[in-house]
């Protein structure tokens, strides 16, 4: 779906300037609490680190945080899809590519933007700052200067500095040329190769798959004014190294008559239907153009079946995107303190990156992209952005080149170690989020929100409609207040509105009465009191699920959540064999999700109803492909002389009996439990020695509460949830005056839930 752009405008500028403005920021590492603290950070005890650094300059790298600190500079000269835009224009994507190091490699970032279009002097102006760096990334400048610019800083700097502009796509574009070329039983030496465009990107990516096997002469490059031959006198030397010598070749529809792999790195719709057709069999086609690919992936595919496609597109299989390289490749030398980036380190990136897509995908990995199986074939030739294998096999990969051709001066010892680190360094919390997030966009529902006269779920639903997260929102309330706050605040909205009040949607409340009398007619209700029960949004949301009106229905925001559940399970109800609902949030932290239950449903539970609580758990976890570490929480560590720790004493020897294979214990302690060397170091024999925990059953409802309410109210961590789990279709129950963010992320686990259920 494509977003109205005069909304999309104002909610990206909204994006960029809440507060505190951008997207980045300066975060201390060291505490600095004290007056102790603050006399050791700075005057007199930072004395000490400066006369190490004095006496050995590698100690840089020890004592600050150069080797983990990237330059992302520009001069603002050609950003993509913008042009020339002058440097300050482009401090807003310079702090995007910041963000995209931070949160896939850990790497921190200054955005340099360099008012000079001078080549010498912007030079000068890099070389001057570039101590405090342990690498540059150069980004967003024209060719050809970018080509002498990172020619000159690579020489004459002793830390990595690569143009991604160039190089990222030329990594990315390589790793997937060597699979489709494997995939269609071709020899790389033997292809003939069409590249449309020769900018700084095309000329990189052509001399990448040179050293890949494919040969120069076979290689024929266009640009805005044709075929680069030898016979035209305007080339500048990177064009003149793909000067070739054939005639009567001139126009691109006869160069690639009979072609293997045609690479687009110019403008959209250029390679025309016919073209296409007179392409050799099992054509490779990289339309790498941004946002209109050379041509229409669903055109192409339509026209050569035996197409194998790349685009630079998120949509489309196969997408070319300099995310699966630059965070990985710059971690990796970072982390051996290579003094460059070499030709060794970047190949050994592109095969890494071409391996790991043969290798088979993670059941996490099918599940955000909702498929089944993905594997290598035509639609699967390079990895998925969102593959944590990548910071495990790309970095390892370019340090060790950076090691074996003698650039390194920190060598990597113990792999394994070194792998572990690199885990840490991810950030989990938003990279689960983007994973949710990703998965609902696969294959969006049709949501209720009963709460529609509010702002936040309006905003909300326009958020969650834009983003491709739902596919039809649905609010039920007044249709006169929903649209005139819509008016009022300016909202760009597609809904469906219901009004359960109005005369119109009589005949429907009464039909959704009659069932739900019939179910509970033994229970006391009357149809009357049916009838009366219909006409509030909550019922008749409830009704819209049970009924397959809707996928999924959203409640809670302005009742509390015991009167909002009620409905539910009045309507929808218990699934088969549940015993009783429960709740369950989730916490997005660092060290990845959490998952605490039951936070909103029984006030004290048995030992049974425990036990019960912790498998259904365990389900919803096991859904995200991961595997459930439950810890049975209680005041005290293994020790039954209490009546609250002598109940989770039995549900845990209950689940160790029945459920040998589950990662289970307790009683214990939240400290213990969150602290897996503690609880190695005073109870030895814990089945959670080793294993982080990850979901945390409390033995009772104001335990659950309180903990996650105190949690929420810090701010620090991102909540989801409640979770219900137990329920016979998608209904979920947020805190009441949730946050619009709160909102979105249940709303999108519920389409979650939908898909699960649906499959």
């Amino acid at each position: 779906m494509r977003k109205n752009i005069s909304n999309f405008r104002k909610e990206s500028l909204n994006y960029h300037s809440q507060f505190p403005s951008g997207k980045i920021q300066i975060t201390p590492t060291k505490k600095y609490s004290s007056q102790r603290d603050l006399s050791l950070a700075y005057s007199p005890g930072v004395a000490e680190p400066c006369k190490e650094i004095a006496r050995s300059s590698i100690e840089v790298y020890k004592y600050t945080s150069k080797g983990n600190l990237v330059a992302v500079i520009t001069n603002g000269s050609a950003v993509l899809g913008l042009g020339d835009i002058g440097a300050l224009a482009s401090k807003p994507v310079m702090e995007g590519k910041a963000l995209l190091f931070k949160i896939f490699s850990g790497i921190d970032v200054f955005d340099i933007e360099i008012d000079e279009s001078d080549p010498e002097k912007f030079i000068e102006t890099v070389k001057a700052i570039a101590p405090t760096f342990g690498g540059i990334n150069l980004e967003d400048i024209k060719a050809p200067e970018a080509f002498e610019i990172e020619r000159r800083l690579k020489k004459e700097l002793n830390i990595p500095v690569m143009h991604d502009d160039q190089h990222g796509t030329a990594i990315i574009s390589g790793a997937a040329l060597l699979n489709a070329v494997t995939y269609v039983r071709k020899k790389i030496h033997e292809i003939k190769m069409v590249v449309n465009g020769a900018g700084a990107a095309a000329i990189s990516c052509a001399r990448t798959y040179k050293q890949l096997g494919v040969k120069p002469e076979n290689i024929l490059m266009f640009d805005s004014k044709g075929l680069l031959h030898t016979s035209r006198k305007d080339l500048n030397k990177e064009k003149k190294e793909f000067s070739v010598n054939i005639y009567p070749i001139k126009k691109l529809e006869q160069a690639i008559n009979n072609a293997d792999v045609f690479i687009g790195l110019s403008i959209g719709g250029i390679l025309t239907p016919n073209m296409l057709k007179s392409m050799a069999k099992d054509p490779i086609v990289f339309a790498m153009a941004n946002p209109d690919p050379e041509i229409d992936y669903n055109l192409a595919i339509k026209l050569r079946p035996d197409v194998i496609m790349a685009t630079g597109r998120s949509d489309y299989p196969n997408q070319v995107n300099n995310v699966l390289g630059f965070p990985y490749i710059f971690r990796g030398a970072l982390d051996v303190h290579a003094n460059v980036i070499n030709d060794e380190m970047k190949l050994a990136a592109v095969h890494s990156i071409a391996s790991l897509a043969k290798e088979p995908v993670p059941e996490q990995v099918n599940i955000v992209y909702n498929k089944k199986n993905i594997s290598f074939g035509k639609e699967y030739i390079i990895p998925k952005p969102f593959d944590n294998r990548l910071i495990t096999r790309v970095a390892p990969a370019v340090a060790k080149a950076a090691m074996d051709s003698g650039v390194a001066r920190n060598p990597i010892l113990d792999w394994k170690v070194y792998q572990e680190k690199l885990l840490d360094r991810m950030g989990y919390e938003s990279k689960m989020l983007r994973m949710i997030q990703n998965r609902a966009r696969t294959n969006p529902k049709k949501v209720v929100f009963c709460n529609g006269e509010e702002y936040d779920i309006l905003k909300s639903v326009q958020i969650l409609h834009e983003e491709g997260i739902i596919s039809i929102p649905i609010v039920l309330g007044n249709e006169y207040r929903i649209k005139r706050l819509i008016n009022e605040n300016n909202l760009d909205i597609e809904l469906k509105i219901i009004d359960p009040e109005k005369e119109e949607n009589i005949k429907k409340v009464e039909d959704f009465a009659k069932i739900l009398w019939k179910r509970r007619n033994r229970k006391g209700l009357t149809l009357y009191d049916s009838k009366i029960r219909m006409r509030t949004n909550d019922h008749f949301g409830a009704m819209m699920v049970d009924q397959g009106k809707a996928d999924a229905v959203i409640t809670g925001y302005t009742r509390s959540f015991s009167l909002s559940l009620r409905p539910m399970l009045e309507v929808i109800g218990k699934a088969d064999f549940v015993h009783k609902t429960a709740g369950m949030m989730i916490l997005l932290t660092k060290r990845g999700p959490l998952f605490l239950a039951d936070t909103a449903v029984i006030p004290d539970p048995t030992s049974k109803e425990l036990a019960r609580i912790a498998i259904m758990a365990s389900h919803v976890v096991r859904n995200f492909d991961i595997e459930p570490r439950i810890a049975m929480l209680s005041f005290q560590n293994f020790s039954s002389d209490s009546k609250t720790s002598l109940k989770v004493s039995q549900t845990v020897s209950f689940l160790h009996k029945k459920y040998p294979d589950l990662i289970v214990d307790g009683e214990v302690q939240p400290d213990f439990a969150l602290n897996e060397f503690l609880l190695s170091k005073k109870f030895p024999f814990s089945k959670l020695v080793k294993k982080r925990a990850n979901i945390f059953i409390f033995p009772n409802l104001e335990s659950g509460n309180l903990t996650y309410k105190f949690i929420r109210g810090l701010g620090d961590v991102q909540t989801i949830g409640p979770v219900m789990l137990g329920m016979r279709k998608p209904a979920h129950v947020m805190q009441m005056q949730s946050s619009i963010e709160e909102i979105v992320n249940l709303a999108t686990l519920a389409v979650i839930d939908a898909q699960i259920r649906k499959n």
